[in-house]
């Protein structure tokens, strides 16, 4: 925490006035709630659609080898080059190195091949997954790559796919492709790629945006058990156990644990397809490694204990780079060593891509470098972070209504270790001791974090409840004492608690507090890109001379703001202001994201960010610069999980603060949110966009969430369709508007 006399005197004059706020009460809004990354589960088993071949030796080509039971991919599609991936599964030689032969051609027939490639090796120490960068291709064009594996004599054969590398540099010609993101697997059906395949559209590639697996078996707080779809662990002994009784459920940590992850997931026919036909670019987020991570740590036990699991973290990369066709290096041609790929903490999949004249695609990495959440999880709420120095000189230039705000008792502070409020400490200290054991700390781990947290500088507004629960003539009177900003302020109600840290954060003195944190770090507490990518970041976007700059972030930009301060039907003041609802993604690095954006606007032409995350569809224009964020593929929506977070706080569906949140969630979004163009939060699907010269249209393919546990590859095309709206919008100038 901040104390007087630290840092250079602070120049806020540039910053937004501050609106009123008051700070949240212990029972407001939520209590703690389980999400796991905000989003869900889903896949779709279904009849493929193939590209038959011809190969006399080969056992059933039309459908694929069974030694091939994730089928096979592409990625990372370049003018010359791309790379090809397959796994082949041998179980009577499973601890072997398996030899396969890789063909690629610019025909289906593969009469004519430009590479056939027939010393590649399926290494076991890779669980026989195989990369190949294959180079020398001409630009813009479609090809046909298949592997085979030979075992006693005869050749099998996976099914056919196709490719297609990227326009030339400078090549005067439109772009299309999809982006799309977490498709959680149990539970749920792939309907949208399912979909995608019905549309056949020409697309140049896919861009996932993360979540591709989800770390866990069953987490019920978020994955449903219904409809017949699971994961389960080879080695379950390997992975993290967690929850208890019914709500037990085991989170990948070793190595099997993740590729078994992946092994599942690519093993439905919609996703095989849509692989098949179309080579991806992808990023990862959080679940490839652990729910709301950041570098090598995990948020599952919500500050309670130490989560950096650098050796977790590495098995999740190794999966990862494993499983998923792109080239992190730049590699020469033929078999991409996974072994010598950069891993924490120097991994490097931040990549950017050039397709002919109008786009650059800029694909960044939110997770690897960013800091931790601004306010810990464990954060006791009476803790001061803007003592009466920090808290004045933030608030010089602004109104003096804003500054008369916090002038108010609720923000009034002691200092705790000072011996007038010996019995008051002893109180706090007690207190925190049993919550703390509560939660399942043991009485060393909480004394421990008694001692870190209960001293020095306390709200009164937090105190005083504790203590008037207890013994009420230990209330403090806060005439006459120093005002600060707190953690309660910002809606930390309870320890080891999401509320008011990862989730459900009121706006403006988060903003506040964020805004003087980054300048006394010189911008290391939003430092979300790290020293080396934020330079690879700025230099792209200078050099860049394409038309389009799109910039790739697995996690949305486009602000999710609640704003209560003006609907009469909520009665209760502590609800009556404006919340984040969300600062997992980028509404936790506010003065990061300001710097960021306004850099952009004045500086780069045509930039737009693409991103997902957050299981919704959003299009808004962010301090200038337009965004797109696409809904999950099958992941719950956020209208979905909004609902049962206040269900489980206690407010009734017809509750007024329930009806602005959850009943009237897009519409309430568009009204806290000047800059929302679109909204939608109960809907799956993805994002067609189309780059021209003159403009980007962008079409939302959206079906209702309710759709998302019914298998329709078992149906007639007709069905899914019918379905399925869209909803397309031109960027143009800067702006996003309906087309």
């Amino acid at each position: 925490m901040f104390r007087a006399g630290r840092g250079a005197p602070l120049d806020f004059a540039a910053w937004e006035p501050l609106h009123p706020c008051s700070p949240l009460e212990s029972n407001a809004l939520f209590n703690p709630f389980k999400r796991r990354t905000f989003l869900q589960a889903v896949v779709a088993v279904a009849a493929t659609t193939t590209f038959g071949c011809s190969d006399d030796d080969s056992t059933d080509a039309s459908a694929g080898s069974p030694y091939f039971p994730q089928s096979l991919a592409s990625g990372d599609p370049r003018p010359d080059s791309v790379v090809v991936w397959v796994r082949v599964e041998d179980k009577d030689r499973a601890g072997d190195d398996l030899p396969l032969r890789l063909e690629v051609s610019p025909t289906e027939d593969f009469k004519t091949l430009v590479l056939d490639k027939k010393d590649l090796t399926a290494r076991a120490e890779h669980d026989h997954a195989v990369k190949v960068k294959v180079t020398g291709l001409s630009a813009r064009t479609t090809y046909y790559y298949r592997f085979s594996y030979e075992k006693d004599g005869q050749k099998h054969t996976t099914r056919t796919a196709r490719t297609r590398t990227a326009p030339a540099s400078g090549d005067d010609v439109p772009v299309k492709f999809v982006f799309a993101s977490c498709q959680d697997f149990i539970g749920r059906y792939y309907n949208a790629w399912q979909r995608l395949l019905q549309l056949d559209e020409d697309l140049d590639f896919v861009v996932f945006l993360g979540d591709y697996v989800y770390e866990t078996t069953g987490d019920t707080s978020f994955q449903s058990g219904e409809g017949g779809r699971a994961v389960r662990f080879s080695e379950p002994e390997g992975a993290l156990p967690q929850g208890t009784g019914m709500t037990a459920f085991l989170a990948a940590n070793s190595l099997s644990n993740y590729r078994d992850l992946y092994k599942t997931v690519r093993t439905d026919k919609q996703l095989q397809a849509v692989h098949e036909r179309y080579p991806f670019i992808i990023v990862w987020d959080d679940h490839e490694f652990s729910d709301d991570c950041w570098q090598d740590v995990a948020t599952y036990e919500d500050g309670k204990k130490d989560e950096t699991q650098r050796d977790r973290k590495l098995n999740a990369e190794q999966a990862f780079l494993e499983y998923i066709p792109l080239d992190t290096v730049q590699s020469p041609e033929g078999a991409i060593d996974v072994a010598s790929e950069p891993r924490f903490p120097n991994s490097r999949i931040y990549r950017d891509f050039e397709y002919g004249k109008h786009l650059k695609l800029l694909v960044t990495d939110y997770r690897s470098y960013r800091p931790d959440h601004l306010i810990p999880e464990d954060a006791y709420p009476g803790g001061v972070v803007l003592d009466e120095m920090l808290l004045g000189a933030a608030l010089q230039g602004q109104p003096d209504a804003v500054k008369q705000t916090f002038q108010a008792d609720a923000f009034a502070y002691v200092d705790i270790d000072d011996p007038a409020y010996a019995a008051q400490k002893q109180v706090l200290q007690g207190v925190y001791l049993s919550q703390a054991k509560a939660a399942g700390l043991t009485d060393k781990d909480a004394a421990e974090k008694m001692a870190a947290w209960v001293k020095g500088p306390l709200a009164l507004f937090y105190v005083n409840q504790v203590l008037a629960a207890v013994k009420r003539e230990l209330v403090i009177a806060p005439a006459g004492k120093p005002r600060g900003l707190a953690y309660a302020h910002m809606g930390k109600a309870a320890l080891f608690n999401i509320q008011g840290s990862r989730y459900v954060v009121v706006k403006d003195t988060f903003d506040l507090f964020a805004a003087v944190n980054f300048q006394l770090s010189k911008g290391k507490s939003e430092d979300v890109f790290g020293p080396e990518q934020e330079a690879w970041f700025q230099q792209t976007l200078a050099t860049a001379t394409n038309t389009w700059k799109m910039v790739v972030s697995s996690t949305s930009l486009s602000a999710l703001i609640w704003d209560f301060r003006q609907q009469a039907d909520i009665t209760d003041p502590t609800l009556r202001q404006r919340f984040y609802f969300s600062v997992d993604q980028w509404d936790g690095f506010p003065t990061k994201k300001k710097v960021m954006l306004n850099a952009l606007k004045k500086d780069v032409s045509n930039t737009v960010f693409i991103s997902g995350d957050i299981h919704a569809s959003f299009a808004s224009v962010e301090e200038g610069v337009p965004t797109l964020t696409a809904p999950a593929i099958t992941s719950g929506s956020i209208k979905s999980l909004a609902s049962l977070a206040l269900i489980g706080a206690g407010y009734a569906t017809g509750a007024p603060v329930y009806q602005h949140a959850v009943t009237e969630m897009d519409q309430t979004l568009m009204k806290s949110n000047p800059g929302l163009r679109f909204a939608d939060t109960d809907s799956h699907g993805f994002v067609v966009m189309e780059v021209k010269a003159d403009e980007t249209l962008a079409t939302f393919h959206l079906i209702p969430a309710g759709e998302v546990a019914k298998d329709y590859s078992k149906r007639a095309d007709g069905e899914l369709e019918a379905k399925f709206t869209a909803k397309t919008f031109r960027v143009k100038n800067s702006d996003i508007q309906p087309a």
